[in-house]
């Protein structure tokens, strides 16, 4: 049992289910505040380690009512696909491991800022310190656990998503990058650079840790997430064709075709190796030879 797992177990009650949702309505309500007041974010809500230190503590918190886009169109479209994304993973990890991989992803974000104001000595190199790159390290999540996972690019194009995720890669290396060449390093431009590159690196710090400390749990692999979404797909269809057998029966082993009325302590599984919806008894399970 690793950390995250004794984690889990002692605090995965207080886990918030369908976080993703809560952060979807917390970008549209920065959206809005956007559209109100463009400078209104920036003077109360960013990631300004200056005024965190002057008393304005909140802005801990409400640096995420950074909105992902600031054009109608494609904030509505980035906030169906960060509900998408975060739903996916959360249904794969669990509520626990994904309320504590978006929390430690904005505690390093803030961490971050700090590291910034006290190297600079001021905060304004961190203000644009939003969920962009925490956003960013979850597509980096999802396309590990859904490689085959095909989004229409420009709406027309069928790309998957581990391509994409090549891309993302790219984005966020050229962002580390840039601090180190010459052209972008000098003066102010070059610590907002820097400062940016340093928010790529926890953000992947946090991708990292997560994945290292799972490598060792099977089901989270993308191999067994599609056989148990698979297997639930033959739970669902065998339920809408069920067929009331004789007497009444629902449930009927495929191999000695006893039912629930002969024996109503047997159990019933379907099996999710076999090519159709046979369901065997508790006795037959292991033990009967997979359909093709």
């Amino acid at each position: 049992m690793n950390w995250l797992d004794k984690l889990e177990k002692k605090f995965g009650r207080y886990a918030i289910t369908n976080l993703m949702l809560y952060i979807v309505i917390i970008y549209g309500v920065g959206f809005l505040l956007h559209m109100l007041n463009p400078e209104f974010y920036f003077q109360w809500l960013a990631l300004d380690p200056a005024m965190i230190l002057k008393g304005q503590v909140w802005r801990l918190v409400t640096f995420i009512f950074m909105p992902p886009a600031y054009s109608l169109f494609w904030i509505l479209l980035s906030l169906y696909m960060a509900y998408f994304i975060g739903r996916s993973i959360e249904s794969a990890w669990g509520a626990f491991r994904f309320n504590l991989y978006y929390f430690s992803g904005m505690l390093f974000t803030v961490i971050a800022a700090f590291i910034m104001y006290f190297i600079t000595g001021t905060g304004i190199y961190s203000v644009g310190f939003g969920t962009t790159y925490i956003s960013m390290s979850l597509f980096l999540v999802f396309a590990s656990l859904y490689p085959e996972t095909q989004f229409l690019l420009f709406f027309v194009i069928p790309v998957k998503v581990k391509w994409l995720a090549l891309l993302d890669a790219a984005y966020l290396g050229w962002a580390i990058l840039q601090a180190f060449l010459p052209a972008y390093g000098g003066g102010i431009n070059g610590v907002y650079y820097r400062g940016q590159a340093l928010a790529v690196v926890v953000s992947l710090l946090n991708f990292i840790i997560y994945f290292l400390s799972s490598r060792k749990n099977s089901r989270f692999r993308p191999s067994q997430i599609k056989r148990k979404v698979n297997y639930k797909n033959k739970i669902n269809q065998a339920v809408r064709e069920r067929k009331t057998y004789e007497g009444g029966a629902k449930h009927k082993c495929a191999v000695c075709g006893q039912t629930e009325l002969d024996n109503p302590n047997l159990e019933f599984r379907y099996c999710s190796k076999c090519h159709g919806n046979y369901e065997y008894c508790q006795e037959h399970l292991f033990t009967h030879k997979h359909v093709e």
